[in-house]
C-alpha cells in the first residue's frame, strides 16, 4: 500500500505540477471530443424531429379527410333516406 508522505520536496512539487498540467490538457481533449459528439447527436435530433413533425402532420391531414369523409357519407346517407 502507498504510503504518505510527510513532506513534499520542491522537486517532487514540480513534478507534481507537469503531471497536474498534462492531465488537465487530457481532461480539456476529451472534452473536445465529447463536445463534437455532442453535436452530431443534436443534428440527428433535429432530423428526428423532422421527421415526427412531418408524421404529425400527415396523421392530421388524414384525420381531417376522414372527418370530411364521414360527415359526406353521413350526409348523404340521411339525403337519401328523408
Amino acid at each position: 500500500m502507498y504510503k504518505m508522505r510527510e513532506s513534499w520536496t520542491d522537486d517532487r512539487l514540480d513534478d507534481f505540477a507537469k503531471h497536474v498540467d498534462h492531465r488537465f490538457d487530457e481532461v480539456d481533449r476529451r472534452f473536445g471530443e465529447v463536445d463534437r459528439r455532442f453535436d452530431k447527436v443534436d443534428s440527428e435530433l433535429h432530423r428526428v424531429n423532422d421527421r415526427l413533425d412531418a408524421l404529425h402532420r400527415m396523421l392530421f391531414q388524414f384525420a381531417a379527410g376522414g372527418l370530411v369523409t364521414l360527415i359526406a357519407g353521413v350526409v348523404g346517407f340521411l339525403a337519401t333516406q328523408f
